[in-house]
């Protein structure tokens, strides 16, 4: 006789914030489908990363005037970039959940300062679940967020 194990599946934290309910469907899927195409991701890794990316810029746009200078690292910051290279969906994502165009304005040298795990419990404290295997990733690694600005 064999044994079956039972896992007990809780139901997700109503009170978390789903980084898919800020992007339009065709976007999330053009950006993980360009994820794929120009890095080694699968479309699971790509997913994770395209969700914590969402969830730092909502988090960035909605602590703007806080100064906190938060920044992801590199690892999470693909696809980041991977977003904003794609302008016209950034641009309308930036206009209808920040009202104008969030700049990235990274500094040349980058920042050894914590600020990436930092930035992490921040994106935590805002609602959003952190996939915390991909920003422990880069705990010791830095930030490039211009020190002193808003940017991201």
């Amino acid at each position: 006789m064999s044994s079956i194990t039972v896992l007990e599946v809780c139901p997700s934290d109503s009170t978390t914030r789903d980084p898919r309910s800020f992007v339009d469907p065709q976007v999330w899927d053009r950006q993980i489908a360009l994820l794929v195409r120009d890095h080694p991701f699968d479309t699971v890794m790509a997913g994770q990363l395209f969700g914590q990316a969402v969830a730092y810029l909502i988090t960035a746009m909605e602590k703007w005037d806080d100064k906190l200078e938060i920044g992801c690292g590199p690892l999470v910051d693909i696809a980041v970039h991977g977003f904003i290279l794609d302008t016209r969906n950034y641009r309308e994502f930036c206009d209808r959940h920040f009202g104008r165009f969030l700049e990235h304005i990274p500094a040349v040298d980058f920042k050894y300062d914590g600020s990436v795990e930092r930035t992490a419990h921040v994106i935590e404290a805002n609602g959003f679940a952190v996939d915390w295997p991909l920003w422990e990733a880069d705990f010791a690694k830095c930030t490039p967020c211009y020190p002193g600005s808003s940017c991201h």
